[in-house]
């Protein structure tokens, strides 16, 4: 029983490690990239927030709306079923015969060898390879402009109209907050935004909030000094190099209770990376950028008043 009970620990830890290696999703910890969501937008918190990619006017009328494009299979799910046929078949070779049903003519079973585990291992890490490559091909694919094919400009339809409310949405909520800010400039906001983003990712590295607390709202400093905090007691430091924004696009605006909110994506790569505070590397890649799309949501009371970031949601 004692050389059974061995045979499948050891067999369920080669399977948590291709599950781990198979279907891991990058988690880097760049400011606000902790959890799948922080902070607060307001009535909108429990929303998914708009994709830039709804809100493209069509570029000729139709009587009816269009069916969706193609949409090729998230990364790696041809992948992912292959390797799950692949390692079923081998998990459950290897727990048949650890189980002693295996072997020719009923004889005992042999067990899981070195071997299998190795091939199991080498067979995840091929899989998480290629996973990785398509994933970071589908991100730059995705925001590839469309070029412009030339023809005639035909004036939008009522019924497309009524179809495109994200675009409405939009344009209705930066004019609110022209009507209360007749400053207000959006591209101006978009150089704040990044501003902010860089000076909020510096603070970060730094463990230090105090440069930004006028630019987070309480929520969003607790957010980020609970994991300050964490980073500190365990004497890390989370080092961010190379940043560059490729995207500041404004996907939602709205005003409530008194509040103005836009939620803005950042498309942007960096060098993301955790060492201990003697410098030796634990997590990350001093030398693989790290590409990542996030919906950072700033709010001010309604009016010319500074803005302060109050949620980041991750894509």
């Amino acid at each position: 029983m004692k050389k059974h009970a061995l045979k499948v620990f050891t067999l369920l830890a080669a399977v948590l490690f291709l599950s781990a290696t198979v279907l891991e999703m990058e988690a880097y910890a760049r400011a606000g990239s902790g959890s799948r969501s922080s902070g607060s937008r307001g009535s909108r918190s429990n929303t998914t927030p708009s994709s830039p990619s709804t809100q493209q006017a069509p570029s000729r009328p139709q009587q009816a709306a269009p069916a969706p494009a193609y949409q090729p299979p998230a990364s790696g799910g041809f992948m992912r079923s292959m390797a799950g046929g692949i390692a079923g078949g081998l998990i459950g070779g290897m727990l048949f015969r650890s189980l002693g049903f295996g072997g020719m003519g009923g004889g005992g079973g042999g067990g899981i060898g070195l071997f299998e585990i190795l091939l199991l291992a080498g067979i995840g890490y091929l899989i998480y390879r290629y996973i990785k490559k398509k994933r970071e091909e589908s991100s730059v694919n995705s925001f590839e402009p469309e070029p412009y094919r030339g023809g005639t400009v035909t004036p939008i339809t009522q019924g497309y109209q009524n179809a495109l409310p994200e675009v409405e949405d939009v344009e209705t909520g930066l004019a609110h907050i022209r009507q209360f800010d007749g400053y207000f400039e959006e591209n101006r906001y978009n150089d704040l935004v990044m501003d902010n983003f860089f000076k909020i990712q510096g603070a970060w590295m730094n463990r230090d909030l105090t440069p930004v607390s006028s630019i987070l709202t309480d929520e969003m400093r607790r957010v980020f000094q609970s994991d300050i905090d964490k980073l500190i007691r365990d004497k890390q430091i989370n080092r961010l190099e190379n940043i560059a924004v490729r995207k500041v696009e404004i996907v939602e605006a709205w005003q409530e209770s008194g509040q103005d909110y836009i939620n803005t994506l950042i498309y942007a790569n960096l060098l993301d990376y955790t060492t201990d505070e003697a410098g030796t590397l634990l997590t990350g890649s001093k030398s693989d950028p790290v590409k990542f799309e996030e919906y950072w949501t700033f709010t001010r009371p309604v009016g010319n008043n500074p803005w302060k970031l109050s949620a980041i949601d991750q894509k």
